[in-house]
């Protein structure tokens, strides 16, 4: 892609998120959401495979079903009430059917499917991009409307945290896994948003900082599959050895990063006296936890087929400066023991 057309792109995902997160009125929302979902096809559509074409197709359609769904809830909202502030959406239907549109936005599930099929046709820059920053601008709006829709946010919840965890279990593609794994973060964080938006964006934060470092590592290991991280030890032996910690990590593992968000969520599930549900999704996070842990035996406890006249890529010579992924790394790793501080950060 030419150069100047690629900073457009990028200014305008920027400049469309931006607008959607400080608009107060639908319309202006609506606007930031279809200039973002505009800006990222060039980038998902850049390398003519016909995966990526259908990635590109697959996600425009879905995004422009979502966008008029919205829109139309909006303006069914506009004429029952006669207001266009988003945190005025208060008739039942309209706000259900805005809840849906943005729950299909970002994946969650039962409207899920597209995006693990979306995510396996992009390579992993675009699909970092998909998996972090474009879920900023519908999250934004679904904390806004979340206080009137208890039940359905509970739902969605818990189904996608559960699917989420299914979904994972008998996938060898990594961009398919981190498709499901996104689902069912997404899950926890729309579970508790109705009770504390703040502990909703402290868990969003630390899923894309560990997103970040697993899209990293897989980009400078070039791996895809679960058999690439098999022989992945005799290119980057170091990496070998992270890779399984920032798994488990993502799957929630004490005394690792991931562990805080889930931890405060079951905490806080608690404290609004929702035994059954706390139960439901901590059991529901062993599933995930199962798939990570294959990915990380891949990664690291397996020893590739190998003989004398066999020539092994010993290892990889980095073009690229590692400084982004080594910090990203190490906080995916190491946050736990200031978690107080972070807490007090985000209640205060």
């Amino acid at each position: 892609m030419n150069p100047y057309m690629f900073i457009v792109m990028i200014s305008s995902l920027v400049a469309g998120t931006l607008i959607t997160i400080s608009s107060s009125h639908w319309l202006l929302a609506w606007m930031g959401l279809e200039i973002s979902t505009f800006a990222i096809l060039p980038l998902m559509a850049q390398k003519h495979y016909p995966r990526a074409m259908e990635a590109s197709i697959k996600y425009f359609i879905i995004q422009t079903t979502a966008a008029t769904m919205l829109l139309f809830a909006s303006i069914s909202n506009a004429w029952l009430s006669g207001q266009w502030d988003i945190q005025q959406m208060n008739h039942p239907l309209p706000l259900a059917m805005a809840t849906i549109a943005l729950a299909l936005k970002m994946g969650l599930a039962p409207m899920h499917a597209w995006f693990p099929e979306v995510l396996q046709g992009l390579n992993l820059t675009t699909g970092l991009i998909l998996s972090t920053w474009q879920k900023l601008a519908p999250f934004s709006l679904i904390l806004q409307i979340s206080s009137a829709n208890t039940t359905l946010l509970t739902i969605l919840g818990l189904t996608s945290i559960l699917v989420g965890g299914w979904g994972g279990l008998n996938q060898t593609q990594l961009r398919k896994i981190l498709g499901y794994s996104s689902v069912a973060h997404l899950g926890w964080m729309i579970l508790i948003l109705q009770f504390s938006p703040s502990l909703a964006l402290l868990a969003f934060l630390t899923y894309v900082l560990m997103t970040f470092s697993m899209f990293n590592v897989l980009l400078a290991k070039k791996a895809t599959t679960m058999n690439s991280l098999a022989t992945s030890w005799t290119k980057i032996p170091m990496l070998a050895a992270i890779t399984p910690l920032i798994l488990l990590s993502l799957g929630g593992l004490p005394p690792l990063t991931g562990f805080l968000p889930k931890w405060m969520i079951l905490l806080e599930l608690t404290k609004q006296e929702m035994m059954p549900t706390a139960t439901v999704a901590a059991l529901s996070a062993l599933l995930s936890l199962y798939f990570y842990l294959r990915i990380s035996y891949a990664a690291a406890l397996t020893t590739p087929p190998n003989n004398l006249p066999a020539t092994l890529p010993w290892r990889i010579n980095f073009t690229k400066t590692t400084t982004l992924m080594a910090i990203s790394s190490t906080l995916s790793l190491l946050l736990l023991p200031i978690s107080p501080s972070m807490l007090a950060f985000f209640w205060y």
